[in-house]
This record gives C-alpha cells, structure tokens and sequence, in this order.
C-alpha cells in the first residue's frame, strides 16, 4: 500500500511552468506505476500522463503533448509532472495515482493523492 502526497500547485499567468510532485510513502514504490490526472469543477477526472515503473515508458494526453513532461525518481519515492506554456484551460486538480496499472483509465488506479490545485490566470 501507498500514501501519497501531491504538491507544487499555484496560481500562474499563461505561458508560465509549474513542477508538480507527488511524494510516496509505503513499500515497493519502484514497481508501480503513475499517473496524473486533473479536474476541474462539473467535469470528470481526465487523464494527463502516466510513467511505467521502469521509468522509460511513458504516456502523455493529446492536450499536453509537447508542453508537460512526467518523470520519477525513485530514490526520492517521488513523481514529477513539469508543466511549461500553461493555458487556462489547464486550470484544475491535478492529482496523482498510483498501482500495478498503466494506462489512462483512473479506475485502474489503487491509490490517490489528495490532489493540488493549478490555476492559470492572467
């Protein structure tokens, strides 16, 4: 079982970076596999990007492809998603899963963080 613990949120102008993290706390962390998913108000949770637990594998979504990158470093337990040219229709939760799972669907996910949030405005 994993604990995890999402940060890195803030309000940012268009066109800015943010580095997200997620910090896991439990066992056996280099054999799972992330992802990041966000929400905002009235709409589902969608899928962002996911890193297989060997790391060289990784999945991103169309709306983020060429803008955000997802990176792990198990020596730390923790997984980033570094966000560069960020647009307001970015603005949501951003929150990080975990399990045996890789893939885009969040039901395949066994654990969550508690989600932080990312606001671009100008």
């Amino acid at each position: 079982q994993l604990q995890l613990v999402d940060s890195g949120g803030e309000m940012v102008q268009p066109g800015g970076s943010l580095r997200l993290s997620c910090t896991a706390s439990g066992r056996a962390f280099s054999t799972y596999n992330f992802a990041w998913f966000r929400q905002a108000p009235g709409t589902e949770r969608e899928f962002v990007a996911a890193i297989h637990w060997r790391g060289r594998d990784t999945n991103l979504a169309d709306s983020v492809k060429g803008r955000f990158a997802i990176s792990r470093d198990d020596a730390k337990n923790t997984i980033y998603l570094q966000m560069d040219n960020l647009k307001s229709e970015d603005t949501a939760v951003y929150i990080c899963g975990a399990g045996q799972y890789f893939g885009t669907d969040s039901g395949g996910y066994l654990w969550w963080g508690q989600g932080t949030q990312v606001t671009v405005s100008s």
